[in-house]
């Protein structure tokens, strides 16, 4: 068994191939990965130009009081001016500021009559004046490849008059449950000890907010010809296999020996609270990634590890936001091991606290431990000991 440390470690370095690159449409490529860096071809803006309806002055002519208009150069219009003491050129916001003018007095602060402003305000000089690459410079890396695509990413690009841009292709994650117990949605129960399956649904939604296409196999018994069949189907037909269920010590745990036998064994079991029998396998460029069964566990180690795999396939790398906070109730350590706690997170006075309301304490199967707004992870190591109201913890942000 080696620590979570080690496991992230091993992580970082495994070799994961991509799986190529497609050209979209900018507005196709929200929440995708860039596959090229975003540069300027110029800068922005080119010229100097106005913030705000003015006029342009020289910063000088103020002490004048009284300034003659001799024209006005609405945004998006060109002229070549070259202004002279005494004059002003009413401007209005995006015009390009004309040669001889070295700021912008707005229009509040003046009135105008007769071809003539009165200057009722100063401003400093250079006073409402976008700078020559105020938003960027020529040949600045403005968006770098492996970097996620937002609204401001699709912004950016369509100011730059980019249509269409190379992301990465999204990898095909497979989903199988398994454990005679377990019943697909809808399924008819015959006896009172089976339970819904719930993990195939929540790590395909995990997985699909993240990027990747989802194969949802169902539930499959605990028959070791049958469980094969189906994760020699998703293999073919997927880049990520993710099971649930079997990876223990009983007596009809049999994925953990069906997966090993697959390919490269990457790590088997991590010293971890919840899913120390987590397992990862190599197939090719392919990925078996084999969870625990109860609902809880599977969720944290799939949020942990399974993200990292997603993201790496697609040339980039996850990481979750850490922060430290205080604690506002007692934080009871239970296991020599890594630990993974779910608490719910608040921000007061700059400053992080976190609590346990309706955070339920029991085994790894209690699903709505991960309900509600602002959740995090205590992250505690297996030498820490347990806290006091005030301490300090470490916590993974989660929504």
């Amino acid at each position: 068994m080696i620590n979570f440390n080690e496991a992230i470690t091993i992580l970082n370095n495994l070799n994961i191939q991509t799986l190529g690159v497609e050209k979209r449409f900018i507005l196709d490529t929200d929440n995708r990965i860039l596959a090229e860096d975003i540069i300027a071809k110029e800068n922005s803006p080119a010229y100097l130009t106005s913030s705000m309806d003015g006029y342009a002055i020289k910063y000088s002519d103020q002490k004048l009081k009284t300034l003659k208009v001799i024209d006005k150069l609405p945004a998006g219009s060109f002229k070549e001016f070259n202004l002279q003491n005494g004059e002003a050129i009413k401007l209005y916001t995006g015009s390009i500021v004309p040669k001889g003018a070295d700021s912008v007095i707005p229009i509040e602060l003046v009135e105008f009559k007769d071809n003539q402003i009165t200057i009722n305000q100063e401003v400093k000089e250079g006073f409402s004046i976008r700078n020559i690459g105020e938003n960027f410079t020529k040949n600045e890396i403005l968006i770098k490849r492996g970097s996620k695509i937002g609204f401001a990413e699709i912004g950016v690009m369509a100011s730059l008059n980019i249509a269409e841009v190379l992301i990465y292709k999204k990898p095909t994650l497979s989903v199988i449950s398994t454990g005679s117990e377990i019943l697909g949605l809808c399924d008819k129960e015959t006896n009172p000890s089976q339970i819904r399956s719930s993990n195939n649904y929540t790590i395909s939604a995990i997985a699909k907010r993240y990027g990747a296409t989802i194969l949802n196999m169902g539930v499959i018994k605990d028959d070791r010809e049958n469980i094969e069949k189906y994760l020699n189907l998703a293999l073919e037909s997927s880049d990520i296999v993710v099971t649930t269920g079997g990876v223990s010590v009983g007596d009809f745990d049999f994925v953990k020996e069906i997966v090993k036998s697959k390919g490269e064994l990457i790590f088997d079991r991590v010293n971890m609270k919840p899913g120390q029998h987590i397992k990862i396998v190599k197939v090719g460029n392919k990925l078996i990634l084999a969870l625990p069964g109860f609902a809880y566990s599977s969720t944290i180690t799939f949020l942990l590890f399974g993200l990292y795999l997603i993201q790496k396939m697609q040339g980039s790398e996850f990481k979750f936001k850490t922060i430290k906070a205080i604690l506002k109730e007692p934080f009871i350590k239970r296991s020599k091991k890594t630990e993974f706690s779910t608490c719910n997170v608040e921000y007061i006075d700059n400053n992080y606290y976190i609590n346990f309301k309706d955070k339920k304490v029991g085994s790894s199967a209690i699903l709505t431990n991960m309900l509600g707004k602002n959740l995090g992870l205590i992250v505690s190591n297996p030498n820490d000991e347990s806290k006091n109201i005030g301490d300090s913890v470490e916590v993974i942000l989660i929504d």
